[in-house]
């Protein structure tokens, strides 16, 4: 049996990617598709406990980086790779493009190791869908209502991380679909559902 649909959510701190996520899976559950909605950092049991250490502990970016792999790799082994083998569809709020983002063009580090890291910590499984949600920086920070230590950085990081994702999506513009996030969530989500249905050839 081949694989199930693995679809990740991607975006600036208060884009809107969570909520865009959870209403998708439910979406997903209503057409009769089995679905598990997972996120990052926090999604296998290891991942529950580093969460709180990664959003919240003052951390050197090498140090960071190194918790998000783990959680990654421990993420990826328990929980994805087994239920996308199952037939079960997994809907992920974040996966290795954050990285890339946030610790590449963010932080500063170098962008061929980060590539290196993230597919050994994914076991080189790489999403079929990836949905970055767009949208002005000032807005997005306006919004956001999960206060960590990555919604504090100053502005300039910011802007460089929204502007790593547009980079990212323009380099795979097959995986990736930007949606304007100064859309109201039902439109957004509605688009969405137009391109699953044609992608992956749902009724």
């Amino acid at each position: 049996m081949a694989r199930a649909p693995f679809i990740t959510f991607e975006g600036v701190e208060g884009a809107g990617k969570t909520t865009l996520a959870e209403r998708f899976a439910d979406w997903l559950a209503v057409q009769g598709i089995s679905v598990v909605c997972t996120r990052e950092p926090g999604g296998s049991t290891l991942g529950k406990h580093l969460r709180p250490m990664i959003l919240h502990q003052p951390l050197d970016a090498y140090a960071e980086l190194f918790l998000l792999l783990a959680d990654r790799r421990q993420h990826t082994l328990e929980v994805i790779l087994p239920v996308l083998e199952q037939g079960i569809w997994v809907v992920c709020d974040r996966y290795a493009d954050s990285t890339l983002v946030y610790q590449g063009y963010g932080r500063g580090l170098n962008l061929e190791l980060l590539r290196q890291l993230n597919a050994i910590a994914t076991n080189g499984l790489q999403p079929d869908l990836t949905v970055l949600i767009d949208l002005p920086i000032e807005v997005a920070l306006a919004r956001a209502n999960d206060p960590n230590r990555f919604e504090a950085e100053a502005i300039e990081f910011h802007q460089r991380i929204r502007a790593g994702y547009l980079q990212e999506a323009a380099w795979a513009t097959e995986r990736y679909i930007i949606l304007n996030g100064l859309e109201p969530s039902e439109s957004l989500l509605a688009q969405l559902q137009t391109v699953v249905k044609e992608r992956f050839s749902l009724r």
